[in-house]
């Protein structure tokens, strides 16, 4: 009860303010806000760019992991698609424990006390485990069986939410790569409400209950708004449970520490992927925008201006810029 109480407390800020842009983008008229949506697009190449620079360096310092990373985003680019980040995450893996076993990983004492503290029991642990893989396999079947609309977008922000690693910036290849080419929502539109979602508090996950309102599907968006946020959250509940009572064990493995090296590096390679595109080629247009994008870095990097202020900025003077 108290996690609950606490996942709303945390995400229920950022879905309510969400939901106002989402109804103030289909309500407006045709044309009004494009220059602003137009800037908030920019706003997504500032936040992608800084965001790799920070894994990028986290999570591939040396030369191993980069070329991981590098051959993930050549792979991505090359073969996109929802299969493609899937399997570049595997292959990642792969690499991770045929080069990265040798790498140093922190194992400081303290670490991983607080998931101890949860005092999950192991059965509890291997039914939440049961529970992720029945949802993860079951739910395309029953799709496939004619069963869509709801349980379709379902299915994709769940496996969404079970792919994303290394940061919650990896949800927007995962599911730009789903729900733009199928034609649910308008790469516009999934930018724009990306671009928004760096200027609130919480998790960035709350995104997907925008995702939800802006579909372009015949059914209850609310409802689907809230399928959408509980199907992204709910893997990551489900892999926390899970894996709590054997982690202490696991992260004593090499190899599983080294597969987990790959996988992070893969992840940078897949962000890179989406910088290019569909982020930068999506949103700079003409010399105009890089002028705008360099200006978003050197405020919110050199100047260390907060996410939200960049973000109203970029959106005012793409405002602007239309109205000239």
């Amino acid at each position: 009860v108290g996690a609950l109480a606490a996942w709303i407390a945390f995400t229920a800020p950022s879905v309510g303010l969400l939901v106002i842009f989402a109804a103030v983008v289909q309500m407006s008229a045709q044309g009004v806000l494009d220059g602003a949506l137009h800037g908030l697009k920019l706003v997504a190449v500032v936040i992608v760019a800084q965001a790799l620079w920070g894994m990028a360096g986290t999570l591939a310092p040396d030369t191993r992991r980069r070329l991981i990373a590098i051959g993930a985003a050549l792979i991505v680019l090359i073969a996109s698609s929802s299969l493609s980040h899937l399997a570049v995450i595997l292959l990642g893996g792969v690499a991770g424990c045929l080069i990265c076993r040798d790498i140093p990983t922190s194992g400081r004492s303290g670490e991983g006390e607080g998931l101890q503290a949860l005092r999950i029991s192991p059965l509890a642990g291997g039914i939440a485990l049961l529970v992720f893989l029945l949802l993860l396999l079951a739910v395309p079947l029953l799709e496939l069986a004619g069963n869509g609309g709801y349980l379709a977008l379902f299915d994709v922000f769940y496996r969404t939410g079970a792919l994303v690693f290394g940061g919650g910036h990896v949800v927007l290849p995962l599911l730009e790569a789903e729900l733009v080419p199928a034609g649910w929502v308008t790469a516009d539109r999934f930018l724009a409400g990306y671009g928004v979602a760096q200027a609130l508090p919480g998790p960035l996950f709350s995104f997907a209950a925008y995702l939800g309102l802006v579909a372009d599907v015949p059914q209850n968006r609310l409802l689907l708004s809230l399928i959408c946020l509980l199907a992204i959250f709910l893997p990551g509940f489900l892999l926390v449970v899970g894996f709590v009572p054997f982690w202490a064990r696991l992260r004593q493995r090499r190899l599983v520490l080294a597969a987990l090296c790959g996988v992070n590096a893969a992840v940078v390679g897949i962000l890179a992927a989406a910088l290019y595109d569909p982020v930068a080629l999506g949103a700079i247009k003409e010399p105009g925008d890089l002028l705008l994008v360099a200006a978003g870095l050197a405020l919110l990097i050199g100047f260390r201006l907060p996410p939200w202020l960049v973000v109203a900025g970029l959106a005012m003077a793409g405002f602007a810029v239309d109205r000239i």
